[in-house]
């Protein structure tokens, strides 16, 4: 199960109507050893596309030293659908390589007539998707 609070819950979807009709992404960190997101970093589509979305190379690195430096673990990694349900296509399982990572998918198009979004999360390990429950809270 995914815990996470109100903000970051916030922070993501703001994010993927923020830069929608794109997909938005970006990774939330945490301490490492734990399995508890507490820092947002919005990333650059840099793909810049409403279809596919992939991390700045440069970027990437520059984030994975950061994340060294702060003993911190990418613990949600996310992204969003425009047009399609929150659940991850065939190009997302191949690039899913953070095996302990949950991977958040914000849908912004209304495809189930649930409401404006759709926001789920995942662990993807070895190209298997395990959908698993969020639980959104005030504070850890």
């Amino acid at each position: 199960m995914l815990t996470i609070t109100q903000a970051l819950h916030d922070q993501i979807v703001a994010h993927a109507r923020e830069d929608h009709p794109d997909e938005a992404c970006g990774v939330v960190a945490g301490p490492e050893g734990t399995d508890r997101p507490e820092r947002f970093i919005p990333m650059l589509n840099a793909a810049r596309s409403p279809t596919f979305y992939e991390f700045d190379s440069g970027d990437l690195l520059k984030l994975y030293r950061e994340l060294d430096d702060r003993d911190e673990d990418p613990v949600v990694i996310y992204h969003s659908h425009t047009a399609t349900e929150a659940y991850p296509s065939r190009t997302d399982i191949s690039y899913a390589n953070e095996p302990g990572a949950h991977y958040v998918l914000v849908s912004t198009a209304d495809t189930d007539d649930a409401g404006p979004f759709q926001f789920r999360s995942f662990r993807i390990v070895e190209g298997v998707v395990t959908e698993e429950d969020v639980k959104v809270v005030d504070a850890y």
